[in-house]
């Protein structure tokens, strides 16, 4: 050893002493303090060290029923003639939307033409989204018979309803916060709904991609039961496949009626095998009164809407991983600590909404999070509405924003199926069916040529066109992708980012396209956009 290379050891070693004298000090003191930067040797978690790209949390913020038109159909053009002023950068991209020729708002192949949403039909009908008449609205690709199936223009005060209210749709005077994000960040006009229908079966497309593979239960005993609405063209052992919203066979708040047993795994089963943290979180979770002597827990937790009514806030068919036992929490227990949010123990992965807030107050932000609101928050018509789902979108990602987490994190805001609203454009059908349940090119067929995936009917697909975005410091800026994608695309982003393996058994993720082109992983924004949650403008850049 030469003296220069003495003189440098026994500097590094000086420098190690005076430092950890100085810790010593400080923690006799009582004081702590966040290093700059790990030093070498730092212990991390497995999948700090492990992810394929520089994102190291990702959260989903799942939302309901909400095509592509219906909220970004003139993107980036806002009337501004009520609710929050919206200008679009001068350079923003076009979306495929209804402003791009063929008098789709003129002279729509409808029978009636769409008309902007103001301020005065912030709370509106639900319409019809089932698996049949979605693809009986598409007719065969000419998108051209949503007022005949999917139409619901009357309901309950305080929802509004109108002629043709289906075709209808929201600009950025209504829907400012999202066209916000958009203008900040990545937006897809080419996402889909991985298969027809409703929200159970895309919430379990999100995690699994695979809605073959449940049978029915009677919720008292347990027992197998025949039950056309909980599966369609069950085999011989009664496993067939969902296409309507039945609730979850291990759930305490679930309906009286038979519920869904999934079987197979999802991605929860593949991050625990690879021991990533994760977890769901939904609005209502945490029980009003607990499981107890053999009473199932009660979850009866409400708020009140922007139009005055009471919703309550828990929705077992919203929870795709109450569905599989592997994953479930039936009696909705808590977790055993705020350090354990995220860990395997009796909550299961499975939690409250304020648990993902307190979780990420204290430091641990799981890997993995779904986020689902509480039910007058979620954007889904008939009890839900943008005005209170933008006040969670933005708390939430504001929140975000703020913590140390953020230069690692990756927002995607997805939604689960379309509600029925009109959408222009025909998805591609990259699965067929041919069962009594699909009517996309006539009585009994859905797609044609190529056989369906694993055989297993009932999983026509794609679907509805939906709304997608990526809120990340590494998210493109002002961005608009037109890659096809659909919900287990979002799976797939996290099986590759974690390198979990894909879920098997004819499961969408195979098939999905990748989400990596609205990131540029190469280069962090140090930037943040936070939002007024009550009006979704731009508060600070």
């Amino acid at each position: 050893m030469s003296a220069k290379t003495r003189s440098t050891a026994l500097l590094r070693t000086k420098r190690r002493r005076v430092t950890a004298a100085a810790m010593a000090t400080c923690a006799a003191a009582g004081l702590t303090f966040a290093a700059a930067s790990p030093s070498f040797g730092d212990p991390q978690p497995s999948w700090a060290r492990s992810t394929a790209t520089p994102i190291k949390h990702v959260v989903v913020i799942f939302q309901e029923n909400v095509s592509f038109d219906h909220y970004f159909g003139t993107y980036p053009n806002a009337a501004n003639t009520d609710g929050t002023p919206f200008y679009a950068h001068g350079d923003t991209p076009g979306v495929n939307g209804l402003l791009g020729g063929g008098g789709l708002l003129t002279a729509n192949p409808n029978s009636a033409n769409p008309q902007r949403l103001g301020t005065d039909m912030i709370l509106t009908c639900d319409q019809d989204h089932d698996y049949t008449p979605e693809q009986k609205a598409f007719n065969g690709g000419l998108m051209n018979k949503f007022v005949e199936n999917t139409d619901t223009e009357s309901c309950a005060a305080p929802d509004k309803g109108k002629p043709g209210l289906v075709m209808d749709y929201y600009d950025g005077n209504v829907v400012t916060g999202l066209w916000n994000y958009a203008q900040n960040y990545a937006l897809s006009d080419n996402s889909y709904d991985t298969v027809f229908g409703p929200s159970t079966p895309g919430a379990i497309n999100l995690v699994a991609g695979q809605t073959h593979g449940g049978y029915a239960v009677d919720p008292k005993t347990g027992a197998k039961v025949s039950d056309s609405y909980v599966v369609a063209q069950p085999d011989a052992n009664g496993v067939g496949t969902v296409i309507n919203d039945p609730d979850p066979a291990y759930d305490d708040c679930g309906n009286a009626s038979n519920r869904l047993a999934m079987t197979g795994k999802n991605i929860g089963d593949l991050l625990n095998e690879k021991n990533v943290t994760w977890g769901w979180f939904e609005g209502g979770f945490k029980p009003t009164a607990p499981a107890a002597a053999g009473k199932p827990a009660v979850c009866g937790s409400s708020h009140v809407n922007v139009g005055g009514a009471t919703v309550g806030d828990y929705s077992a068919h919203h929870q795709p991983f109450e569905y599989y036992q592997s994953t479930s929490n039936p009696h909705h227990l808590p977790p055993t600590s705020v350090a354990n949010i995220g860990k395997s123990d009796q909550a299961n992965h499975q939690y409250d909404i304020t648990d993902f807030g307190a979780a990420l107050q204290n430091g641990n932000l799981p890997a993995v999070s779904f986020l689902k609101a509480a039910k007058y928050q979620d954007g889904h018509a008939g009890y839900s509405d943008p005005i209170d789902e933008q006040k969670f979108l933005a708390d939430t990602i504001n929140a975000l924003q703020k913590s140390p987490d953020w230069k690692s994190t990756a927002v995607i805001i997805a939604y689960d199926d379309s509600d029925g609203w009109y959408d222009h454009v025909m998805p591609p059908i990259v699965n067929t069916s041919t069962g009594a349940d699909d009517a996309l090119n006539g009585a009994g067929v859905c797609g044609g040529g190529k056989a369906p995936l694993g055989g297993y009917a009932d999983r026509c697909g794609y679907g509805p066109r939906l709304p997608l975005l990526v809120v990340s410091p590494y998210a493109k800026q002002d961005y608009v992708d037109h890659s096809v994608t659909d919900q287990s695309s979002v799976l797939r982003f996290i099986e590759d980012n974690w390198k979990t393996g894909r879920v098997g058994d004819s499961s969408f993720d195979a098939l999905a396209g990748s989400l990596n082109g609205m990131f540029d992983f190469d280069h962090r924004r140090d930037g943040k956009v936070l939002l007024n949650p009550a009006t979704g403008a731009v508060v600070k850049h």
